[in-house]
């Protein structure tokens, strides 16, 4: 499948409309995806080879990763399956630091020739590397952990689920939509299995298999020449198919009737759901946005996004000191802000935190690729900027002696750089539901789902659309609405914020293939929240004078 292809398909957002399609690895047959690979005693022997070479070679610093990378996509549209693709990659890669500079170097030969080899080859760019480099690396000190390893706790491996079990769920789903009204509809599920092994020259030898999924499905209605498309309300999670097992308990009825999911997802609701909504959308009755200023109430699906674009990516210190400017923009949020310890990024209610270990998140590991133990740290505090996104050989650029834990790499094949945790919305202390915060609105709207976006290379002028909109006029719902976008700032709009649900509402927004980096590379994030109001928002409609 082609980028342009997918891209239309998946409708993403969060940095992937940059990517090409991240089908990383070769073609397999589903046999040979689920065989067994080399186990953790032979990783450690092969992965002792390569630190060892690279320290005889004149390496100060070396960490080796061995990695196994299971994908399996499906795609189906109306009553076909369209495409099922299995693919597998497997190899090493070698970090390390001589003459103060890093190197790296990577093979598919998985034996200890190989990575020796690989090894000694990581020290010789680094010490070519070093006599162009000014400054020596630093790293901040990490414990050594010994043999340890990690787990994405799920109930089924989504991977080892029968294909026609997953072609049936995703052609009932399009069934129930086009039973609804629906003329067009595409679904898919993206499974992802990364088995990664991690060693270093400090000691640690860990093992890690990490699980996500995500199920996708778009729905359209056409009448008179007119069309409209409603997204799955669904979010990526790290978990297994047990997600795709509904349960009424994880099901939240929100606003205008709309079925919201927490842990568990209801792909047959939400297909007949999307596509009676529309063919609301295009009935005569539901009207055009009025442009103006608006209260707005966004539901954690949306605002999800929104998070990730204007808190996630600003508040990455590699892109505020300007490594990123060339590729996706610097950010709005630079150093002197953040050491005057006064900097309003929010209203007082703007609690947003950074963590790699939520459970069910895309983000959830128990260590970073260079070893690091994960954990949850404040970026803004009662609406202060207090904190940023670091990793090792950056955390001394901020004053600060231990790493965030958030280093990655997609694959064994490339070197692991500063990728965005989750960053997520706490939610409200006081219990507050999505209808008791309209109860308070005069004249708004509440936007479920995301859609198109903008925003500048600075993280801070932007402009956000939805999947679905809902007029609210004194305090109740009144109706759909179409041609809905709203423009704000980054500090202005959070700024703005005054009031948060409880915990009862929060839930996971998600982004699959978040891309950064030259050469580029993707990564899985999720933000969390509960259903947020946000105060006097200027409002656009995007379906007049085109």
């Amino acid at each position: 499948m082609k980028r342009r292809d997918f891209i239309q398909i998946a409708g993403l957002g969060a940095g992937a409309a940059m990517l090409p399609f991240p089908m990383m690895g070769n073609t397999v047959p589903l046999e040979a995806l689920l065989a067994d690979g080399i186990d953790v005693k032979q990783k450690k022997v092969l992965a002792d080879v390569g630190l060892n070479a690279a320290k005889s070679a004149g390496a100060s610093y070396a960490d080796v990763r061995i990695g196994r990378y299971l994908n399996q996509f499906v795609f189906t549209r109306e009553d076909k399956v369209q495409n099922v693709v299995n693919t597998e990659s497997f190899g090493v890669g070698v970090r390390v630091i001589a003459n103060g500079t890093w190197g790296f170097s990577s093979t598919i030969d998985v034996t200890p020739d190989g990575i020796k080899k690989a090894a000694q080859i990581a020290v010789e760019i680094a010490k070519a590397n070093s006599k162009i480099q000014k400054e020596p690396v630093i790293l901040a000190p990490v414990q050594s952990h010994g043999e340890v390893s990690w787990k994405t706790p799920i109930k089924r491996n989504a991977i080892e689920v029968p294909i026609t079990e997953k072609a049936d769920l995703l052609l009932a789903a399009n069934a129930a939509a086009m039973e609804n009204g629906a003329n067009y509809v595409n679904s898919a599920l993206f499974q992802v299995n990364e088995q990664k092994y991690f060693a270093s020259t400090e000691g640690s030898y860990i093992d890690q298999d990490v699980h996500r999924i995500w199920p996708f499905m778009q729905v359209t209605a056409i009448d008179k020449g007119k069309f409209k498309s409603r997204q799955g309300l669904s979010a990526p999670m790290g978990m297994g198919y047990e997600y795709m097992e509904p349960d009424p308990n994880e099901t939240i009825e929100g606003p205008g009737g709309i079925k919201m999911f927490r842990n568990r997802y209801d792909l047959v609701a939400d297909a007949t759901d999307a596509a009676k909504q529309a063919k609301e959308m295009l009935s005569e009755t539901t009207k055009s946005v009025e442009p103006g200023k608006y209260d707005l109430v966004l539901e954690p699906n949306h605002l999800g996004l929104t998070i990730h674009e204007s808190v996630g990516h600003p508040l990455e210190l590699d892109r505020v000191l300007g490594y990123e400017a060339n590729y996706a923009g610097t950010s709005f949020a630079t150093l002197d802000k953040w050491k005057t310890k006064d900097f309003e990024y929010g209203s007082k209610l703007v609690n947003l935190v950074a963590d790699k270990k939520q459970e069910g998140s895309l983000g959830a590991v128990g260590y970073d690729d260079e070893g690091v133990e994960c954990k949850e740290w404040d970026l803004v505090k009662d609406g202060i900027l207090v904190n940023y996104q670091a990793i090792r050989d950056q955390v001394h650029m901020i004053d600060q002696k231990e790493s965030h834990g958030c280093c990655y790499s997609q694959s064994w094949n490339d070197v692991q750089f500063q990728r965005m945790p989750n960053v997520s919305l706490r939610p409200g202390k006081e219990k507050l539901s999505a209808m008791d915060m309209i109860k308070d609105v005069e004249k708004g709207i509440y936007i479920a789902g995301r859609g198109s976006y903008s925003i500048d290379q600075q993280r801070y002028n932007f402009q956000f659309g939805g999947t679905v909109f809902y007029e609210i006029k004194n305090g109740e719902i009144a109706g759909m609405l179409n041609d809905v976008a709203y423009q704000s700032n980054t500090q202005e709009f959070w700024n703005s914020c005054s009031a948060i649900c409880d915990e009862s509402d929060y839930r996971l927004f998600g982004s699959f293939f978040d891309g950064k980096g030259q050469p580029s590379q993707i990564s899985a994030v999720s933000h969390g929240s509960s259903t947020t109001r946000f105060n006097d928002i200027n409002v656009i409609n995007t379906g007049r004078n085109i």
